[in-house]
């Protein structure tokens, strides 16, 4: 089977004051991500969104929640969504001189240990970042070399493609933020909103 994974993260850099980082990833056979798009601008449209709006967990307000609700039930009655997330409590006692790498590498290392538990050899994968900054290209190439060197996947016939896209243009994308999202906010342990 062919899927489609989508990645996100919440929190990355290195000093934004915020010790919590979360990553995350939502994954779908490919054949039915386009049906899944369709049906989230569907949502949207029913709760008289634009569908340029964009599904973020910073949007989450009183006023949209019955959009959220829907598109939460949505996810968990689709059986063809799978999610993963890889919480970091506390980067800020991070070592990185320890292990002679960056915060940039060190971030890549994290996506690696996200994907590499969701791969499977009898299975095609292309992966989708959120794109980070006009830099990442040659990290990004070297993520798709190590997951698949990680897998003996030399022809590249397991993991096909890894690329960064615009999560603006992409519903599924918006999901995986709104669900880091929300599980970066539980595990500061914020208490400001309903």
């Amino acid at each position: 089977m062919e899927y489609n994974i989508y990645c996100d993260e919440s929190c990355h850099l290195e000093r934004d004051k915020q010790n919590v980082m979360v990553m995350g990833a939502i994954w779908c056979l490919s054949e039915r991500a386009r049906k899944i798009n369709v049906r989230i601008r569907e949502l949207k449209a029913k709760h008289n969104l634009s569908k340029k709006f964009e599904i973020k967990w910073k949007k989450v307000s009183p006023g949209k929640i019955s959009f959220y609700e829907d598109l939460i039930n949505y996810f968990f009655d689709n059986d063809h969504l799978h999610f993963r997330a890889l919480v970091i409590p506390d980067k800020s006692i991070l070592n990185h001189d320890k292990f002679s790498q960056n915060h940039d590498t060190w971030y890549y290392k994290m996506y690696f240990n996200l994907l590499k538990v969701i791969l499977n050899p009898n299975d095609r994968y292309k992966i989708y970042l959120d794109i980070k900054d006009t830099k990442s290209a040659i990290k990004v190439y070297r993520l798709h070399e190590v997951l698949c060197n990680n897998m003996y996947d030399f022809s590249r016939d397991i993991i096909e493609d890894v690329q960064t896209i615009r999560s603006n243009e992409v519903e599924i994308m918006q999901l995986v933020d709104l669900f880091i999202g929300a599980i970066c906010y539980f595990n500061r342990n914020i208490n400001t909103s309903k």
